[in-house]
């Protein structure tokens, strides 16, 4: 027997891009459960927005090269002002960044990844209130909720991670040069790491609602189903990061431009991480059955 070849990167992509075509009324559905997560998200980005320009502006008007002081009491005077006026904010949106946002995301990811693989694997045909009762009825929630929080607690020592180095980089940049690229080139490293694991932590939460495992078994078979075929997970996570962050940065500088209130301009950028969110599910979907049926193939010749 044949081993069946893997598809290409463009060949998955395009294979996503269809999944629409196959069953319009997944296009409506995906609207409508994306709808909570863009409004939660369009507030909490707007506050982020506000708070991240606030600390800016603390920056610039600390960093002034006229006035003549010892280096390191400049930043701790500037780490403690902007401390005591951005971290209520910041305390707030990460206590409602863990609880709401991960809720309706999850919600959002279930929903999604169930009703793709039966468009893509061509199962019953359903109208858009198959899809949204389909959830309730048919989908598992508590297998992907435990690898959701399984691959949380992971991703976010992961996230504390850099921000502790990058940390350091910015307090060590203009001391002890040496010590600096040490640390730049172990953030480099971890960033690296992190955009590899994160296939297997998007991975597991498709085999987890696709699938009856969960936890650190779904992590395991991620890895076992993606060995071999990382590079194209690899390259898809690095091009959402490079945009997510693009956009971002976009976001941050046009909201600077206007004074803080680029209201316009958030709800565009919350739009488009909302359509990438559904586009990325896509993907890993059709993923997911390629390294599948690869690995199944290969154990059948």
């Amino acid at each position: 027997m044949m081993m069946k070849e893997k598809q290409s990167f463009f060949g998955m992509i395009k294979e996503a891009l269809k999944i629409p075509y196959r069953n319009p009324n997944f296009i409506l559905f995906s609207f409508l459960t994306s709808l909570p997560l863009f409004t939660f998200l369009l507030i909490n980005d707007f506050i982020i927005q506000q708070t991240l320009i606030q600390t800016a502006k603390i920056l610039t008007q600390t960093l002034n090269p006229t006035k003549y002081f010892d280096f390191r009491e400049t930043w701790i005077g500037l780490i403690e002002k902007a401390i005591g006026e951005v971290s209520p904010k910041l305390f707030f949106l990460g206590f409602i960044y863990l609880g709401v946002f991960h809720f309706l995301d999850f919600l959002n990811t279930v929903a999604i990844v169930d009703s793709v693989s039966v468009i893509y694997k061509g199962e019953t045909p359903m109208n858009l209130m198959d899809m949204l009762c389909r959830p309730i009825k048919e989908t598992r929630f508590k297998g992907p909720l435990i690898t959701s929080i399984y691959t949380f607690m992971v991703a976010s020592f992961v996230f504390l991670g850099l921000i502790y180095l990058a940390a350091l980089i910015f307090m060590l940049s203009n001391e002890v040069f040496s010590v600096m690229i040490i640390f730049v080139v172990l953030f480099i490293a971890l960033l690296i790491k992190s955009v590899e694991w994160s296939i297997l932590w998007n991975l597991s939460i498709v085999i987890s609602v696709l699938e009856e495992k969960h936890g650190d078994v779904a992590l395991v078979f991620s890895s076992y189903h993606s060995r071999g075929s990382r590079k194209f997970g690899s390259c898809f996570m690095l091009i959402l990061f490079v945009l997510s962050y693009a956009l971002r940065g976009s976001c941050l500088y046009m909201g600077w431009s206007e004074g803080g209130n680029g209201i316009g301009i958030t709800s565009l950028y919350v739009g488009l991480v909302c359509l990438g969110n559904i586009f990325k599910w896509l993907v890993f979907v059709v993923y997911f059955y390629d390294c599948k049926n690869h690995r199944q193939s290969s154990y059948s010749c």
